[in-house]
C-alpha cells in the first residue's frame, strides 16, 4: 500500500505560479513511477505529467508542455509539479498517482494504469 498526500494548491492570478507537492509513504518510493492528473468541474480526469523511477525521464500533456515541470526527490519520498504561466483553464483538482514500474517506464498517461491516488489539491486560476 502506498499513501499519497498532495499539498500546495491555492488561488493564483493568471500568469502566476504554484508548486504542488505529493508526499508518499508506505512502500519503497523509488520503485514507483509517478504521475499528476487533474479534474475540472464537469470534466473527466486528465493526464498532466509523468516521471520515471529515478526522475530522469518525464512526459507531459501538450496543454502544459513548456509551462509545467514534474520532478521527484526519492530521498524525501516526494514528487513535485512546478506550474508556471498559469491559465484559467488550468483550474482543477490536481491528483498525484503511483504505480510500480521498470526503470525506464514512465509514459503512463491513462489513469487506469495507476494503482494509488492521493486525495487531490484544488488549484484555482483567476483571470
Amino acid at each position: 500500500q502506498v499513501h499519497l498526500v498532495e499539498s500546495g494548491g491555492g488561488l493564483v492570478q493568471a500568469g502566476g505560479s504554484l508548486r504542488l507537492s505529493c508526499a508518499a509513504s508506505g512502500r519503497t518510493f523509488s520503485n514507483y513511477a509517478m504521475g499528476w492528473f487533474r479534474q475540472a468541474p464537469g470534466k473527466e480526469r486528465e493526464f498532466v505529467a509523468a516521471i520515471n523511477l529515478n526522475g530522469i525521464r518525464t512526459y507531459y500533456a501538450d496543454s502544459v508542455k513548456g509551462r509545467f515541470t514534474i520532478s521527484r526527490d526519492n530521498a524525501k519520498n516526494t514528487v513535485h509539479l512546478e506550474m508556471n504561466s498559469l491559465k484559467p483553464e488550468d483550474t482543477a483538482v490536481y491528483y498525484c498517482a503511483a504505480r510500480q514500474a521498470g526503470g525506464n517506464s514512465y509514459r503512463y498517461t491513462d489513469l487506469r494504469e495507476y494503482v494509488y491516488w492521493g486525495q487531490g489539491t484544488q488549484v484555482t486560476v483567476s483571470s
